[in-house]
């Protein structure tokens, strides 16, 4: 067997399964109920999709030059990937788009909860602050 053809079929393999993975994220965009779930498939799949996709190119291109940019494209796309995504989730958890009845557990919920009311009491206190000056 020659080197030649294991790395094309290496590279063969890695392409088919990392175009699923990124068709398994784009579906699950279109067809999850909630942005909490949408957000999750968007981000999986597709950092490894993209992984396997970029090793396929690296192995098919079969130099040395070209496998430090295909890493720093993929560390970037897995470092940026979950903080957009958090972000994303974050803001939505608190405009209330998402669907309470799909979590099955809300752990937040008790942090935005005390964070309202240390709003509330700082609005009181600077309420309350601007008052006496005004008397004055």
């Amino acid at each position: 067997m020659n080197p030649e053809t294991v790395i094309d079929a290496v590279s063969a393999v890695f392409m088919v399964v990392g175009a699923l993975m990124s068709l398994g994220a784009a579906v699950g965009l279109l067809r999850f109920p909630d942005l909490m779930s949408r957000m999750h498939a968007a981000t999986k799949p597709q950092v490894l999709g993209l992984f396997l996709l970029l090793a396929a190119l690296g192995l098919q291109m079969r130099t040395w030059w070209v496998w430090p940019v295909l890493v720093v494209a993929w560390l970037f796309q897995l470092l940026t990937v979950p903080v957009s995504a958090h972000m994303v989730g974050r803001a939505g958890y608190r405009t209330k788009h998402l669907h309470p009845e799909l979590l099955s557990a809300d752990e937040l919920e008790a942090v935005v909860q005390k964070a309202a009311q240390q709003a509330a009491r700082q609005a009181a206190d600077q309420h309350g602050t601007d008052d006496g000056e005004a008397r004055r």
